[in-house]
């Protein structure tokens, strides 16, 4: 949703020169994270709100979660088609040699935009009054209730949250790819597995395992073919989860029998 808002902002945008271009994209990039944002809020609203008040176990909330992306994924393609876009209008470059790597302008501009959102964000979660309120409807939505936060209001600016930066990884990876309806669900499948990695509910963890699992695909198909990447990725996952299931940083959680 975030790319294909970016990409119909920046068309519509006048575009005069590079300087007009930039600001084209950066106006282009709110869009898509306002939209993205807001859409996420409904999609809590509309769907996940009313199974929270059923009692719906976490497997439930998952499949719902799959339903809604499949809906998305088509509303999409209805509008759109199934063509495949591209936000880029510059002229393509050879990028930088770097260690026998190369490394693209644009690479250099998604990873830093990265780093410097991954930073506000855990500043913001562990130093900020409001990041403790999240923290504490994470743990315990009942005892969070009970000092005086809200755990839906909660709820509610963090999936606005999140969503607005899922759109922000969406423009920024439609500035390294194309854009089709289909484009999301590898970027979900590598979240994933980068977050079982670092270990579910660490967010440095998180982190470490993107950056691990990143590592691992590209040495990997240094000496094999590229098409092996996605098999890395989920030998990776298979390894994890059978011989650390709680990832790096996590913590094993155990269960009492009465």
């Amino acid at each position: 949703m975030g790319s294909y808002v970016s990409y119909s902002t920046f068309m519509m945008l006048p575009k005069v020169g590079s300087g007009s271009v930039v600001i084209a994209l950066v106006i282009a990039t709110f869009a898509g994270m306002i939209v993205a944002g807001i859409v996420g809020v409904l999609i809590d609203r509309i769907v996940y709100y009313p199974l929270r008040k059923r009692g719906a176990s976490d497997l439930i909330l998952l499949l719902a979660s799959f339903g809604v992306f499949v809906l998305i994924q088509n509303l999409i393609q209805l509008i759109y088609g199934a063509q495949i876009l591209t936000i880029r209008t510059w002229p393509v470059k050879e990028g930088h040699h770097i260690l026998g790597a190369v490394i693209t302008n644009v690479q250099i501009a998604i990873l830093i935009t990265s780093i410097v959102v991954m930073v506000v964000l855990w500043l913001f979660v562990q130093k900020t009054k409001f990041g403790k309120a999240i923290r504490a409807v994470s743990d315990d939505p009942v005892g969070a209730s009970v000092v005086g936060i809200n755990p839906e209001k909660i709820i509610m600016i963090v999936f606005f949250t999140g969503s607005a930066l899922a759109g922000l990884a969406g423009t920024l990876i439609s500035l390294e790819t194309n854009i089709e309806p289909s484009m999301g669900f590898n970027a979900i499948l590598k979240g994933i597995i980068a977050a079982i990695i670092g270990g579910i509910g660490s967010f440095p963890g998180a982190v470490l395992g993107g950056v691990l699992l990143g590592f691992a695909e590209n040495f990997g198909i240094w000496k094999i073919q590229a098409g092996w990447k996605d098999t890395i990725a989920f030998a990776i996952l298979i390894l994890f989860l059978l011989f650390r299931p709680q990832g790096i940083l996590g913590t094993q959680v155990r269960t009492e029998r009465e």
